[in-house]
């Protein structure tokens, strides 16, 4: 049975006997969470298997660090993409394929053996990934009515943070308890379940105009090297310098393919992004703000593990449990973000929760090499708060203010601008770091108690400085080996403290950016938005087709 609504009112199923498993729009929230928990957990959980896949795989550190930039290209790259392709041939047939091929790249991943295939592998799985995402905003925007459409993605968006925060705890005890393989097969099982699940309870949607529509594929092309180029500049502006001609080049180059995208697609009659989507003031600052609040989320959490594990010296595990404030705010704000949001509208929310993100920020100015735990959780607190508040009120401004045929590609773009805002909240910040590091790691030292003619050759060590990894062995006489440790631990937290600063000035624009450009409640979620037909699909009982 396909019922066909005009505008973003919700899909009915008025029939009784129509009424089962797929006409219930919670027991779709209840399906797609379990497929973005499994990347939300994917996407944190790899960061603490890393040391051990080097010793396993004798990988180098440029090995290394493809095993994450290869995943984040791939799905940054193609994001949009699946999103325009669960619009056109299904939300749920995407999302279906994107389980699939994620646990199965998953598997594939722990048992290839070589890091080439790891890496490899991970480009696939962020391809599915890329399929994955965007069709469960999507899928939501299709079932859910204006008036619960808040309080749905308030959910996603609790369990999208939590997922990712408690990939720590989860990678720490699957890497000191079973093997780094274990970090990617956890993902098969919660595969399976998700795969049964949706099958019984998910419906089909989708845009049945762009069924008989030509396929954009140099607006694919386009967007995919814009992507790519932009986002490979990002990742490797910390290795080869974020003025060298390299990095320069190709972040250059992909903006310019990014605007040629951008031109291209204001001329073609089906476009794979359509413009128009950003004539609405709140999607597109919700674009924006999107970007910011995983910037910020993704690169604190990075600096702040590196403290807890490489200064304070505590286990993966015992770092996790310790940013566990920072989960549960997430968790209980998300929700409430989506209420208020629904209530006030996101000029209420995106401000209110960029400000709690600065004051976390501007708080970490106090920390210091032996800070008591008194003065972290304060600020864990308030980014969980923040972070939680913003996803939920930023989802529902693009989601909810891009008419229901377009949904697949605001999930998308939503998708998109969140990896790409992560990616450089941990390239732009651990940058930082290292540069603050630099300039300040033998005075440090000195300051210590390090001799100068000592200190400065410990200036080639201050990519392990950066890190939080003093450079000390047993060999050195304790005095010393102790000064060393001192010194390079208080210019690691230099490069903290400059982090934290410049992620609190960038919270309060982003608080700024969104109380000037916001205006109104509708901001938050359009209900008068008009649409071209959008088709829910509802398996009619045996007992009742003629």
């Amino acid at each position: 049975m396909s019922v066909t609504p005009g505008s973003t009112a919700p899909t009915s199923v008025s029939d009784p006997h129509h009424r089962g498993l797929r006409a219930n729009p919670w027991l779709t929230l209840i399906a797609v969470a379990f497929g973005l928990f499994m990347v939300g957990l994917d996407g944190s959980v790899v960061a603490i298997a890393n040391a051990e896949i080097a010793r396993d795989l004798n990988a180098t550190t440029p090995e290394l660090q493809w095993v994450t930039n290869s995943y984040l290209l791939a799905l940054a790259a193609t994001l949009i993409l699946g999103g325009k392709l669960g619009d056109r041939f299904g939300r749920r047939t995407l999302y279906l394929v994107g389980v699939v091929g994620f646990t199965a790249s998953s598997v594939a991943i722990g048992l290839v053996g070589s890091i080439e295939g790891v890496i490899a592998f991970r480009a696939v799985q962020g391809a599915f990934g890329a399929m994955l995402m965007p069709n469960t905003l999507a899928l939501l925007r299709a079932v859910f009515p204006p008036k619960k459409f808040g309080t749905a993605v308030g959910i996603w968006a609790m369990i999208s943070s939590v997922s990712t925060a408690l990939g720590p705890i989860v990678g720490g005890l699957l890497v000191e308890h079973v093997s780094w393989e274990s970090v990617f097969y956890i993902n098969a099982p919660v595969g399976v379940i998700a795969l049964f699940v949706s099958l019984l309870v998910l419906p089909q949607s989708k845009n049945e105009a762009a069924a008989s529509e030509k396929f954009d594929v140099p607006g694919v092309v386009l967007l995919a090297l814009g992507l790519l180029a932009v986002v490979f500049g990002v990742v490797k502006g910390e290795t080869w310098g974020w003025t060298s001609s390299g990095t320069l080049g190709a972040i250059a180059g992909g903006v310019v393919v990014l605007v040629l995208f951008g031109w291209y697609e204001t001329r073609v009659a089906h476009p794979l992004l359509p413009m128009r989507l950003f004539r609405n003031p709140a999607l597109t600052i919700g674009t924006v703000v999107t970007a910011l609040n995983f910037f910020i989320m993704l690169g604190v959490i990075f600096f702040v593990m590196l403290y807890l594990q490489n200064v304070r010296g505590f286990t993966p595990v015992e770092s996790g449990v310790r940013t566990l404030p920072l989960s549960a705010a997430s968790m209980l704000s998300s929700p409430l973000g989506a209420q208020l949001t629904q209530r006030f509208g996101p000029r209420l929310t995106m401000p209110l929760g960029m400000v709690l993100q600065a004051s976390a920020a501007f708080t970490m100015l106090g920390w210091s090499v032996d800070s008591s735990y008194a003065t972290m959780w304060p600020p864990f607190i308030a980014l969980g708060l923040g972070v939680g508040m913003v996803m939920s009120a930023s989802s529902a401004a693009i989601v909810g203010n891009a008419p229901v045929q377009d949904g697949g590609v605001a999930g998308g773009l939503q998708a998109t601008s969140l990896q790409v805002g992560g990616a450089l909240g941990t390239s732009v910040l651990v940058s930082l770091i290292s540069s603050r590091v630099g300039s300040t790691l033998t005075d440090s030292l000195t300051e210590s108690g390090v001799p100068d003619a000592v200190a400065g050759r410990f200036q080639e060590a201050k990519d392990a400085v950066a890190m939080g990894v003093a450079p000390v062995s047993d060999t050195m006489p304790s005095q010393l080996r102790a000064s060393v440790m001192e010194g390079s631990h208080t210019a690691f937290m230099n490069g903290v403290h400059t982090a934290a600063l410049v992620t609190g000035i960038l919270a309060l624009i982003g608080a700024v950016l969104s109380a000037l450009g916001l205006h109104g409640r509708k901001d938050g979620h359009d209900e008068n938005i008009a649409v071209a037909p959008t088709t829910v699909t509802v398996p009619v009982p045996a007992s009742t087709r003629e």
